[in-house]
């Protein structure tokens, strides 16, 4: 009876942990340029002396669906978008290189180019700030040029470039502030080869409708477990009830 209170109890649990990547996912589905988390179960033997004779189950995130998202025309120039596999470099909340695919940036009041979540573009020697200008554009190498104010649109200054990086599969991690940060948590090096494209937003990967079968499927796979422990209660009274009468 025990065996049985072990294997429901964990999937329970596990079911639970599930429903949370699951849910996660469905709340970023119009964030941009998210990666939908992935989620894998799997059966392991309790480990310690005697038979091998208990198993449970875990619910893991093996990563993130790496498809490239949608990517939808705004004309706006400071709108840009990865293309093909790639990131680009921010600063997080501590002031360490972080990386995103959220490419909706604007400049602020003391002229850093950040992103929608105020955390500021990199390039490779720094923050990128933009000097008062009547114009501002970002090449598909993540140069950044501005038209300084009172100059004619010929006169085209750079004042920076993206840091644009593509890591091999697997060295990247995400953290709860829904950055990549390096495995090992040293700066990855910039890659020539990837571009950007200005005026252009990358969707979220988030499939809603399968997230919604997702949602209903786990919800009765946790129902399901749950009955198997009122089950393995009620067996065990009356196990209890049989002994005593004996």
């Amino acid at each position: 009876m025990d065996k049985l209170l072990y294997v429901a109890m964990s999937g329970a649990k596990e079911s639970l942990a599930a429903e949370e990547a699951n849910n996660y996912n469905l709340a970023n589905a119009s964030t941009t340029g998210f990666k939908a988390s992935m989620t894998m179960f799997q059966t392991r033997g309790v480990s310690g002396p005697g038979y091998a004779s208990r198993a449970y189950a875990t619910a893991s995130t093996a990563g993130w669906n790496d498809t490239v998202g949608e990517q939808t025309t705004t004309g706006n120039p400071l709108d840009v978008a990865v293309q093909g596999s790639g990131f680009f470099a921010v600063q997080d909340q501590v002031g360490n290189e972080a990386y995103t695919r959220a490419g909706d940036l604007h400049v602020d009041a003391s002229g850093s180019l950040i992103t929608a979540g105020g955390r500021p573009v990199m390039s490779d020697s720094g923050p990128i700030t933009v000097p008062p200008a009547s114009s501002v554009s970002i090449a598909a190498d993540g140069t950044v040029s501005v038209v300084p104010l009172g100059q004619t649109p010929n006169t085209v200054a750079a004042v920076g470039r993206i840091k644009l990086i593509n890591p091999p599969g697997g060295t990247l991690q995400r953290g709860t502030d829904g950055l990549y940060r390096a495995s090992d948590g040293t700066p990855v090096e910039a890659d020539a080869n990837i571009t950007l494209a200005s005026g252009v937003l990358e969707s979220s990967n988030v499939n809603i409708a399968s997230c919604l079968v997702n949602m209903i499927e786990l919800s009765r796979r946790f129902e399901l477990q749950v009955r198997s422990l009122h089950t393995a209660d009620e067996d065990g009274q009356s196990s209890t009830k049989l002994l005593q009468s004996s």
